[in-house]
């Protein structure tokens, strides 16, 4: 059941205090005032037990297994008050780590919902909707506006422009022509385009990384709490304080008294709370935490690999450069602007983006014409414009703008002469340079990883630009996956993405942060999302993965200790066991006072970043 323990929880209080009131206020005899805690202890604690013991088999001994051994030893000695608070001590804080844990959540679901499930085929009868699994190779499928495409395939009619970034890492939104490919997944923009399939929808780019996201979930290693290794050092101890405890005293009474004071509650409990004040703090701060194992461990990696478009960069492609020749740059802009106007294709956007910044008046063009393959034509001002690619001329006239080999360009012709190259690329954000630097000095990162699926030319230039020395290029999410795996063989790795193609290393990595919530699947896969575009907010995670684990740590060995200092009077019989369970119950107190602090992170130096 989801909230079992919740139910058992409360049951143990309704126990506690229905044995409470039948002994001290109703006078009732013991053995009938014990029946409440009785029933508590053995139902509660009896399925508690249970699951402890099915952990044992299955190899996990956690820092509740102290918990376990004294609700058993409560009832062989008949201490059920106190075999009772153990019940409610365990599954109480169990209940609330429960709380700071994720809602299940499959990625492997998130992907299949977003998988396209219909294709539109065109054959002698007309289009039918079938399903994108009944495509077979050479079937003509038509995509509509603002569809997902059902398979790859190569246009043959129609143009459009298709959003593929979620799926290549390419920045941009590229135009569709006949004889242009396509691949499933992508998002078609607003003109209609019909596709020749050249596979099948299960051998699809969009199916491959589904199944490289379902392989890497299953080779995920399970990751080790913070509370269960801190109790693989503590639960020893109380064990051998309690054993010498009877062996010398000969009273097994003291064997519980021990334990009972000894019960984990600081990890079971105090972390916990932790956990869930950090997670409050972030969810303030924009910065959605959907494993907490996320923020245990975020602070200790020690190597960032991230994704280039969108993450280091804006995502979207800019105007850097005009290079005329016998004309004015502005003059070009104006008159390349007014041609733009009227273009749905992908660079128009930045060029008037571009004119509008430096306060142009866009003129009006006449006899506007585009042409699948011969670019953007028209007469602006009695002047015949072109906007058109280099392989839009005839060979040899564009000599005078030599390509750069990186970014996007067009060529600008005025009366058939070519005036002008424009160059467009996805520009670094203003902060992607001081946040690699601030990663080493403040966060203790040893190296950070440029990981793309974009050309070499490109991830090349940003890496140069914001200071990233180590670089992958033109890599596939198979690829991906495969460094970050090995990467994570010689450390904590963190991975930062956004798109689909980034679910599967997002998953392989020691912490994973989706940046922005463009991609459902991408947000499914990572550890947390960061919901405003800003690499200071991956930042202030980490100083708030920082600040957890301290305060975490600091309740959790502050209530061990303060426990040791139970056991070992307790160790002299100087406590009962139900005494044990107060005295212990006072350091959950302070463990959870202390822990509370983790809500309350003050400046979290995301300032530094200048």
């Amino acid at each position: 059941m989801r909230h079992l323990n919740t139910i058992i929880a409360l049951a143990a209080i309704n126990g506690i205090l229905g044995t409470m009131l039948f002994r001290y206020v109703w006078g009732v005899s013991v053995p009938i005032s014990e029946f409440p805690v009785l029933t508590v202890l053995i139902v509660g604690g009896g399925i508690l037990v249970v699951r402890l013991l099915q952990g044992m088999l299955r190899g996990e001994f956690g820092s509740d297994l102290l918990a376990g051994i004294s609700i058993i030893t409560a009832a062989a000695l008949g201490e059920y008050l106190a075999g009772a608070i153990v019940v409610l001590m365990l599954s109480g804080g169990t209940a609330l780590e429960d709380f700071a844990m994720r809602k299940a959540s499959s990625v492997l679901d998130a992907l299949a919902k977003r998988m396209p499930q219909i294709a539109h085929r065109r054959s002698a009868q007309g289009v039918q909707e079938i399903a994108a699994g009944d495509v077979q190779v050479g079937d003509e499928v038509v995509i509509l506006p603002h569809e997902l495409c059902p398979v790859d395939g190569v246009v043959i009619e129609g143009r459009s422009s298709m959003d593929e970034s979620y799926l290549t890492g390419e920045p941009y939104k590229l135009s569709k022509t006949p004889g242009c490919e396509v691949i499933s997944g992508a998002i078609n923009g607003e003109g209609a385009v019909v596709v020749k399939a050249t596979r099948k929808a299960v051998e699809s780019r969009y199916a491959k990384i589904m199944m490289v996201m379902d392989v890497t979930r299953q080779r995920r290693p399970r990751m080790r709490r913070l509370a269960d290794r801190l109790g693989t050092l503590y639960t020893p101890l109380a064990v051998v304080i309690a054993s010498l405890a009877w062996f010398i005293s000969g009273e097994p009474t003291r064997f519980l008294a021990v334990l009972v004071v000894a019960t984990p509650c600081p990890l079971i409990i105090a972390i916990p709370v932790a956990i869930i004040g950090a997670i409050s703090w972030c969810a303030r701060r924009g910065i959605i935490i959907k494993d907490p194992i996320a923020l245990e461990r975020g602070h200790t990696c020690n190597v960032l690999i991230t994704d280039k478009t969108g993450t280091l960069t804006l995502g979207e492609p800019a105007l850097v450069s005009i290079q005329t020749h016998g004309i004015a740059e502005l003059d070009v802009l104006r008159m390349t602007a007014g041609l733009e106007q009227y273009s749905k294709h992908p660079l128009a956007q930045p060029v008037l983006d571009a004119a509008k910044e430096r306060g142009l008046s866009i003129p009006d063009a006449n006899n506007v014409c585009e042409r699948p393959g011969q670019g953007l034509s028209g007469e602006i001002e009695g002047r015949a414009v072109v906007i058109t690619g280099r392989k839009g001329i005839p060979v040899g006239t564009e000599q005078r703008f030599a390509s750069s080999g990186t970014g996007l360009e067009c060529l600008v012709l005025l009366d058939g002469e070519v005036r002008a190259l424009l160059r467009f690329r996805d520009e670094p954000r203003p902060e992607s340079k001081s946040f690699v630097a601030h990663l080493m000095p403040q966060h203790g990162f040893r190296e950070v990883i440029l990981l793309s699926g974009d050309r070499d030319t490109e991830v090349q230039y940003l890496a140069q630009q914001i200071g990233i020395a180590r670089v992958f290029s033109g890599k596939s999410p198979e690829e991906k996956v495969e460094i970050v795996r090995d990467e994570s063989r010689f450390g904590s790795t963190l991975y930062l993405g956004d798109g689909i193609n980034d679910a599967p290393a997002l998953a392989a990595a020691t912490v994973g942060i989706a940046f922005g919530p463009r991609s459902e699947i991408t947000s499914e896969a990572a550890g947390a999302v960061i919901l405003e575009p800003s690499l200071r907010k991956v930042d202030q995670f980490l100083h708030i993965s920082r600040h957890m684990r301290l305060v975490a740590l600091q309740s959790a060995v502050g209530g061990m200790a303060l426990s040791v200092i139970g056991m070992i009077v307790a160790s002299f019989g100087l406590l009962s066991p139900v005494a044990g369970a107060m005295i212990q119950e006072g350091i959950d107190l302070f463990a959870v006072v202390n822990a509370l602090r983790a809500s309350q992170l003050g400046d979290n130096n995301s300032e530094d970043m200048t």
